[in-house]
């Protein structure tokens, strides 16, 4: 796949020799790694993506890219991104809930801990709530940053060598699941896997971010009507 090429038009905010430098990127990181600290320690409020979006939108601009150059484009018919997205979706729901996590709950001995969200059990209006929430947050904020961004950003650290985009995909994939940490070791893994599996969508479409964008809704949407019917497992319910 070819490389993400700077917008020529637009000006220069940092010198050139910076723009794909390992400096800037472990400035990235570091800034990164202090957004989940302090959502860790309870500073953000809600959700840290908003924070993580804004890393990855001030890199693309120094770097003079945009979010279309990273996949936010249309591509082809939307009915078919559609399609396609609701069905992968539904797809990777399935086989997380039927067959990834039993197998892991019975190897580790737990269930991802899900109690954080027990309380939308039989509750109209907060599983509402989230469902937007996971729409707006999860699927598409999260697809921005973890695939739009920073994918992107790994694979560029290898420039044209073989092999670049797997090694992407694969790191990527471990650090978002360990974004997911507060569901137990369980929930780490299953999260990584389903990374791993929306990166696939992502490369699979040409780098286009909308099927997993709607992949990712169509699956936390499954999962939050579960919670509200007190029907998901690890939720202690």
């Amino acid at each position: 796949m070819e490389s993400v090429q700077p917008n020529s038009t637009e000006p220069d905010i940092i010198p050139a020799a910076w723009r794909d430098s390992r400096w800037l990127f472990g400035l990235e990181c570091a800034l990164i790694a202090l957004i989940f600290y302090a959502d860790d320690r309870g500073w953000i409020p809600i959700s840290k993506t908003p924070e993580l979006l804004l890393v990855g939108w001030l890199s693309l601009r120094l770097r003079k890219l945009r979010w279309r150059d990273v996949g936010l484009k249309r591509s082809g018919s939307w009915s078919t991104t559609l399609v396609l997205g609701v069905t992968l979706g539904a797809l990777l729901e399935t086989f997380q809930l039927l067959l990834v996590q039993p197998f892991l709950s019975r190897v580790f001995g737990q269930q991802p801990d899900l109690a954080l969200f027990r309380q939308l059990t039989g509750n109209v209006k907060l599983t509402l709530l989230f469902i937007g929430l996971s729409w707006t947050l999860a699927a598409f904020g999260e697809e921005m940053f973890w695939r739009g961004y920073l994918m992107n950003r790994v694979a560029g650290l290898f420039g044209s060598a073989r092999g670049r985009w797997a090694i992407s995909l694969i790191l990527t994939s471990v650090v978002f699941g360990l974004a997911h940490g507060y569901q137990g070791v369980t929930g780490w893994v299953e999260e990584s896997l389903a990374a791993l599996i929306l990166g696939l969508f992502y490369l699979g479409t040409g780098r286009n971010l909308w099927t997993p964008i709607i992949a990712h809704g169509v699956c936390d949407t499954i999962d939050m009507v579960l919670l509200y019917y007190g029907k998901m497992p690890g939720a202690g319910l």
